[in-house]
């Protein structure tokens, strides 16, 4: 077995490097624009009189940094080449990602945002594998270029992973779709041209058939903003919103009317083994940084690091971590092997066990940087809190770690048939 990462993705790494240094870091640091990863991040990027919304400036700012990271060639990485894109793979994208992560805080990759010089896009092969030939025509192009931009309206004031039970309503009326209905966390709303709007529009409620996508413009009549909800980690463009008496024409479907479902699942192993190694990449820098730190604090004539209480639990964070280092690359390349279905049927109890093991690595990675430089560490001159505020929800979204293990569980007692299950 070769466990080395391919050459082609290790030299990649260089070329980010040399871009970061040429063209991220001084946008970075022009303008005062270090406001927005320094202590003063939070403040910085919050409208606090507006509904909590990302300031037009800190927006702005993202927007430059995928403009440069697009035109340089590295924003659309993952996507195939006749996209623009250089076919990346699972495994480079896991490399890339958990590499990015840990440089920690910075313009290059702040996942706050979900913002990175290589992009995660999945609307564009939700239309590639999905779409009609009109729609491929019609939105490929447009949000490459950023002409539209679509929002994920899935989770319900009173359904989360619960989808099945949704209760937002499409009803056809001639040669259009009526739709009623909530949405919660509808994350990108405030800046969105268009929200996937998942509705039921036949079958019980439970049944997985009969739920369609529906490509819903945010400025429908009946298409309203009520709140936006306030988070851990600020801002917020993650809104509560209510559809009434929504109407668009009966052809703005996206995949099987019956099968909606399907379209909001598209992705899903993609997303989550990449979050997975963005989680590892930041608690990988919050281990290294405590052992810096470790080594330069010297309380009572000696450093830190002489103390076995503050060795220990970083060799016990630093083990687990080369661990799902090993289990997140063997995975991703597994992926690459397969179908899409493959994935489906034989590794999502191993991508499910990636994600729900990383994403609680660097909240405990985060905590435990935060106590070994003490009072420095609980404040916002130190990252620690930010990176621990904003991954502390991967613990929670694309799929919350009891529903990830589930997963897992499910293979493990034989609740799910799988042919290929090791008991």
């Amino acid at each position: 077995m070769d466990f080395q990462i391919p050459s082609d993705v290790t030299d990649y790494l260089k070329v980010l490097d040399d871009f970061i240094e040429r063209e991220i870091k001084p946008l970075e640091r022009e303008n005062d624009n270090i406001r927005f990863f320094d202590h003063r991040r939070e403040w910085a990027r919050t409208d606090f009189e507006h509904g909590g919304l990302p300031r037009d400036d800190w927006e702005e700012l993202l927007a430059e940094m995928r403009r440069r990271a697009d035109k340089a060639g590295h924003l659309r990485y993952a996507l195939p080449k006749e996209y623009g894109g250089k076919d990346g793979t699972n495994l480079a994208m896991a490399v890339i990602r958990e590499y990015l992560a840990a440089k920690g805080l910075g313009l290059h990759n702040d996942l706050q945002n979900e913002n990175s010089i290589v992009g995660n896009m999945p609307t564009v092969l939700m239309f590639r594998d999905f779409g009609t030939p009109a729609q491929k025509k019609e939105w490929i192009p447009k949000l490459l270029d950023g002409t539209y931009r679509i929002a994920f309206g899935l989770t319900e004031p009173l359904h989360g992973s619960d989808a099945t039970w949704m209760e937002t309503r499409a009803a056809r009326d001639g040669d259009q779709w009526v739709i009623n209905g909530a949405k919660m966390w509808n994350t990108g709303v405030n800046r969105a041209t268009h929200d996937f709007i998942f509705a039921r529009h036949s079958n019980k409620d439970g049944s997985p058939r009969g739920i369609g996508c529906f490509l819903v413009p945010t400025g429908s009549e009946g298409f309203k903003i009520e709140e936006y909800l306030w988070t851990f980690n600020m801002p917020t463009d993650h809104p509560r919103i209510s559809l009434t008496n929504v109407r668009i024409p009966a052809g703005e479907v996206l995949g099987d009317l019956d099968n909606g479902l399907a379209v909001a699942q598209h992705f899903v192993h993609e997303n989550r083994i990449r979050q997975a190694a963005s989680s590892l990449g930041a608690a990988q820098y919050c281990i290294n940084e405590a052992v810096k730190y470790a080594k330069e604090r010297k309380p009572f004539g000696k450093p830190l690091a002489a103390n076995q209480a503050i060795q220990w639990p970083l060799v016990e964070l630093h083990t687990e971590a080369a661990m799902l280092r090993t289990l997140i690359h063997k995975t991703a390349w597994e992926m690459d092997q397969m179908s899409k279905l493959e994935v489906a049927l034989k590794l999502s109890d191993k991508v499910a066990m990636c994600n729900y093991r990383a994403n609680r690595l660097v909240c405990n990675a985060a905590d435990r940087a935060m106590q070994i430089h003490g009072g420095m560490g609980y404040s916002r001159h130190k990252p620690f809190e930010h990176i621990y505020r904003h991954h502390r929800r991967y613990r929670i979204t694309e799929g919350s770690e009891e529903i990830q293990m589930r997963r897992v569980a499910q293979i493990l007692f034989g609740f799910t048939h799988r042919p290929d299950a090791q008991r």
